[in-house]
């Protein structure tokens, strides 16, 4: 029997990956969502709706661009909670992420359809995010409909290769860990091609270089790829 191998216990604390402008990444699979960002206040409708899949970073420009507008972030179940006037009470322009897990629910489309045309009214701007456009979603109110498929639509496509490196080795720097091309190399032809899987494998090879005391090398990208198409 071999002998077990002391392991540290790899704690659960959070990274606080750079969120500033000049830390996003931009290829073009981001690049006109991240142009939509940067033409505020120009836009031509109240609302500007960034969509694109899980870990594109949509959360990174929401915060580009509630830093530039000075705009308040509301979660979007406030839709279920409050009305239209006190949201639009907590700050002149606002960012609400992941309208879309709402969508289909009629109490938070009129909350967020009434919430619109205060804002058109007054010239104010909403920064809305959700995985699927608009024209993809089902509603319960034609007119919230009508007025968010006309939106000026900010997409996030999934990435290329180039892009993916860039967002892995973002996200291994984020968490203070350094990989060599070589380990780049081995990781791009054999992960599933989306953001949400490059930030998966990070949080793995992350957890299990600390637990194992390893370095992050072509070994163990293997053993956390094996994992994830186990």
């Amino acid at each position: 029997m071999q002998p077990l191998r002391h392991q540290q216990l790899p704690l659960d604390l959070v990274t606080r990956p750079a969120m500033g402008r000049d830390d996003f990444l931009i290829g073009p699979e981001n690049k006109e969502a991240a142009g939509w960002v940067d033409r505020w206040p120009e836009w031509p409708a109240p609302a500007l709706i960034l969509c694109g899949p899980a870990a594109s970073g949509k959360t990174h420009l929401l915060a580009v661009w509630q830093e530039l507008s000075d705009a308040g972030f509301i979660e979007s179940q406030e839709l279920l909670h409050d009305d239209a006037e006190a949201l639009a009470l907590k700050h002149k322009h606002l960012v609400i992420d992941a309208i879309d897990t709402w969508i289909g629910d009629l109490q938070a489309e009129t909350t967020l359809f009434h919430l619109y045309n205060i804002f058109k009214e007054n010239g104010r701007s909403l920064l809305l995010s959700m995985r699927a456009a608009p024209a993809q979603i089902d509603f319960a109110l034609p007119d919230l409909a009508s007025r968010l498929r006309a939106a000026p639509l900010a997409a996030i496509h999934p990435p290329g290769d180039a892009l993916l490196a860039a967002v892995l080795v973002k996200q291994f720097h984020d968490r203070q860990l350094m990989i060599g091309e070589d380990v780049l190399h081995y990781i791009l032809p054999r992960m599933e091609r989306s953001f949400a899987a490059a930030a998966d494998i990070v949080a793995r090879a992350d957890a299990a270089a600390l637990a194992e005391q390893r370095r992050i090398s072509v070994p163990l990208m293997r053993q956390i790829l094996a994992e994830t198409q186990g």
